[in-house]
């Protein structure tokens, strides 16, 4: 996976100094995760942004970026990406999202090598 180059400096001065807590931010990163998962880049900076942003704006919480931060982390496992990204989400947003419910288990399959099991679930079509 490559590094986001195209908005890299955008998205780089965004997230310095107090910049990176602001709010009006969101929506120009939440589109960056996008662009992420449709061009196979990956920032790992700029998505734990988004989830301490979430943290300290719960009503701009979107689950369908949350799911697309975590499958990126995911993709660069055996990394601690993963981890690092969980241990910013609201457990009561987990627990509400069926997609971010499902991403989670699909890390704990795959940490535990349960490979089969694995593809068994990724096959399982859902309506996100």
């Amino acid at each position: 996976m490559t590094k986001s180059s195209h908005r890299r400096p955008e998205i780089s001065d965004m997230l310095k100094g107090i910049e990176r807590y602001n709010p009006e931010n969101l929506n120009i990163l939440e589109q960056y995760v996008e662009e992420q998962a449709t061009k196979n880049e990956y920032d790992l900076e700029a998505n734990l942004n988004i989830l301490k942003l979430y943290q300290f704006n719960p009503t701009c919480f979107r689950a369908d970026v949350v799911v697309n931060i975590l499958l990126k982390a995911l993709t660069n496992l055996p990394h601690s990406d993963f981890i690092l990204c969980k241990c910013l989400l609201d457990i009561q947003a987990v627990e509400e999202s069926e997609p971010i419910r499902h991403v989670m288990n699909l890390h704990s399959l795959l940490e535990t090598c349960q490979f089969k099991q694995f593809w068994v679930c990724m096959s399982i079509q859902l309506s996100w």
